[in-house]
């Protein structure tokens, strides 16, 4: 592979040539996911025998083991390292060709699950919910499960960045006819399958996440950037208006504690029981294994409301921990982001951010009280696999990437002549004598 790259990156006003030695990668984004994933591990350790003898209760069977759940999570987890490693040395430029394939795949795929689920009603393929109207899932049997919407969202990552990079060289980012009407095109397709057919605002909000994140980083103006939030508003309306379950969510959510005293407790249980378990926890936790929620009163302890028994079990001290080892990971792509020369780079790692951001906002937020319940997983750490698979691949993307970030911001005017034969302005992140 080569040392350097011939980089076309937007520096200040300028779109220039740079040339970009390949240097040593940020590894601060290994320590965050692995202490992440280190705790997530944890959690599944000390609450999965009490979660084994809910369901074994629960069903009149004796499947489900003191340590499936930990050992369920460790295969997770080794998948997911799998894929950080795979999307870390797969060459960029393979996955920056091959965009549009990947893309497809994701579409197909969520096409293939419509199809199979919500017209044949293959159980045996499908796995559904409400009634079977919601089928999300591909069923892979003794493998488990697998979600379509991520691969569609890893593939909007990365050809939306290619299509947005080229349009911003071109100076057309704003431009209605040949950027604005075909990118809400392909969101509205990818909405239609995700929000519409598949029920699931969650994973929706955080697509629209990375595209919002991309969007802002290309540099559309206020009035283009005003204009699809406004949109995004009213679509949002119309898409809770529509569905009887989500309006369900925010009726309760809007009722907030009042429907403790109003005799409709049970529509609230969700919460309530999540505010339980984090006041519960106090300042330092009641200890590992000593959950009182996760024993069967707190729903989906072990994926959605992961952070509620996190709060129950390690306390306030914990949870601000784990809340600053996501900033910091959330900071270091940020960092990345700003140092990535060429359009491409510099788009994937904040539709990076911007996926990683909007689960772990959606999720705590939802925990807390402060947004209606989404069903969005808290990254790395709930239980599952499909999820945590693709945030580390992404998170293997930006890891590769971090390899080719310049020395100064490109916000600045930076002069990058004889980049490769001096230590000032323009000198490459981490560049040494050693050759990679």
């Amino acid at each position: 592979m080569q040392n350097t790259r011939r980089l076309v990156g937007k520096v200040g006003n300028n779109v220039r040539a740079v040339v970009v030695r390949r240097h040593r990668p940020d590894y601060q984004i290994v320590l965050y996911m692995g202490l992440l994933m280190l705790l997530g591990l944890v959690i599944m350790y000390a609450i999965g025998p009490q979660r084994a003898n809910v369901l074994n209760n629960s069903y009149g069977t004796d499947f489900y083991t003191s340590t499936y759940f930990f050992m369920k999570q460790g295969v997770s987890l080794l998948f997911a390292i799998a894929a950080f490693v795979i999307m870390a040395t797969l060459p960029y430029s393979f996955i920056r060709q091959n965009a549009l394939k990947i893309l497809f795949v994701g579409l197909g795929a969520c096409l293939l699950l419509f199809v199979a689920g919500n017209i044949l009603h293959m159980d045996t393929i499908a796995k559904c919910e409400l009634g079977g109207t919601a089928c999300r899932w591909f069923n892979l049997g003794p493998l488990g499960s697998i979600q379509p919407a991520e691969i569609l969202k890893f593939g909007l990552l990365v050809y939306v960045a290619g299509f947005l990079g080229m349009r911003i060289k071109q100076g057309l980012v704003n431009d209605r006819d040949k950027t604005l009407i075909p990118l809400g095109a392909l969101i509205g397709l990818a909405t239609l399958f995700i929000i519409v057919i598949q029920k699931d605002m969650g994973t929706g909000l955080a697509m629209l996440a990375i595209m919002a994140s991309m969007l802002m980083v290309g540099g559309v103006s206020k009035k283009v950037g005003a204009m699809l939030i406004v949109v995004g508003v009213v679509a949002g309306l119309l898409f809770v208006v529509t569905s009887p379950h989500r309006v369900e969510r925010v009726t309760t959510f809007l009722a907030g504690d009042n429907s403790m005293t109003s005799g409709d407790a049970d529509a609230n249980y969700h919460i309530n029981h999540a505010k339980i378990a984090i006041g519960s926890g106090g300042l330092d936790g009641v200890g590992i294994g000593n959950s009182v929620q996760a024993t069967g009163y707190l729903p989906e302890a072990i994926n959605d409301s992961v952070f509620a028994i996190m709060g129950e079990t390690f306390g306030f001290i914990g949870l601000t921990i784990i809340l600053l080892i996501f900033t910091a990971l959330l900071l270091r792509l940020l960092r990345i982001t700003d140092h990535l020369p060429d359009l491409w780079m510099k788009l994937a790692v904040a539709g990076v951010f911007g996926w990683l951001a909007s689960h772990v906002i959606l999720n705590v937020a939802a925990m807390i009280g402060v947004v209606p319940l989404t069903g969005v997983t808290l990254p790395l750490l709930s239980f599952g696999g499909t999820s945590m698979i693709f945030i580390a691949g992404a998170l293997g993307l930006a890891f590769q990437l971090s390899r080719y970030t310049i020395h100064e911001s490109t916000h600045k005017e930076t002069n990058y002549e004889n980049i490769g034969s001096r230590r000032g302005v323009g000198r490459t992140r981490y560049a040494g004598t050693r050759r990679n």
